[in-house]
């Protein structure tokens, strides 16, 4: 099991494939088992990295609170451990969000960003609720029900659920409630104008409530390409992975070869 040992904890992480590295970030309570087919599918191709963020999994618990600059820094430790100077940093959900903190503040270590079902802020109703009463849940030591109602909305089938389930499972309450805070107070959108690198934004046609965040991201920042997946939600990385691999892989190959991006598809 690959271990990064830092100074006031440890990072668990796996590495497959060889190539562009592409790293990816998973939201609050889940882990990098995520992004399993991504890992499995895209190392064919690329370097694929995933990681589990502190308190998360199987990495350790973090007695600093858990912010968006601070596994941005954890990135850049996984990077330079494996000696890898740039990469396309992904997230999905609010790990797009660390995407963004990533261009804005480290944009001299990234080849470019990949945004799935992801947002700059959360600025409606509905999504506050929900990361509200995710944070309320977690207060109430019900951490175990939360787990099973999103590992259920994010398996495609009972083996990956267990999977899902049982990794989410090793996190630490007081880690995940922070990742979820902060994700209810962070906004960059501001910035966005300021990412000179591209960014793939990939949504679900049924994933309405996002549409906003898809629309605003493609709005601010100057090089991006918009991706909506006919007939999916908001579960990409799990429930669309073959339409999700292909579409990063055309635009990874694409920005490789220095072709432009398109507007919209």
């Amino acid at each position: 099991m690959p271990i990064l040992e830092l100074e006031d904890t440890i990072l668990y992480y796996s590495v497959k494939g060889t190539g562009i590295p592409l790293v990816f970030i998973h939201p609050p309570l889940l882990t990098s088992a995520n992004f399993m087919y991504q890992l499995e599918g895209l190392s064919q191709t690329f370097k694929v990295i995933t990681f589990d963020i502190r308190g998360h999994g199987r990495s350790g618990y973090s007695e600093e609170a858990i912010t968006y600059p601070l596994i941005v820094e954890d990135i850049i430790k996984i990077l330079e451990h494996l000696d890898i100077e740039k990469a396309f940093i992904g997230g999905y959900s609010t790990g797009g969000s660390i995407v963004l903190e990533y261009l804005l503040t480290k944009p001299n270590r990234a080849l470019g960003g990949i945004i799935i079902s992801g947002m700059s802020e959360v600025r409606d109703f509905y999504l506050k609720e929900r990361i509200s009463f995710a944070v309320k849940l977690a207060e109430k030591k019900r951490v175990p029900f939360l787990n099973l109602a999103i590992t259920w909305g994010n398996a495609d089938k009972s083996r990956a659920f267990l999977h899902l389930f049982k990794e989410s499972s090793r996190g630490e309450v007081k880690n995940i409630q922070q990742y979820y805070r902060y994700s209810l107070r962070y906004n960059c959108t501001r910035m966005l104008p300021k990412i000179d690198l591209p960014v793939l934004l990939v949504y679900g046609t049924k994933d309405k409530s996002f549409h906003r965040y898809a629309r605003l991201l493609h709005k601010k920042i100057p090089h991006n390409q918009l991706v909506f997946l006919e007939n999916e939600k908001h579960q990409l990385p799990t429930k669309a992975a073959l339409k999700l691999n292909d579409v990063i892989h055309q635009f990874v190959t694409h920005q490789s070869n220095g072709l432009k991006l398109d507007e919209e598809t």
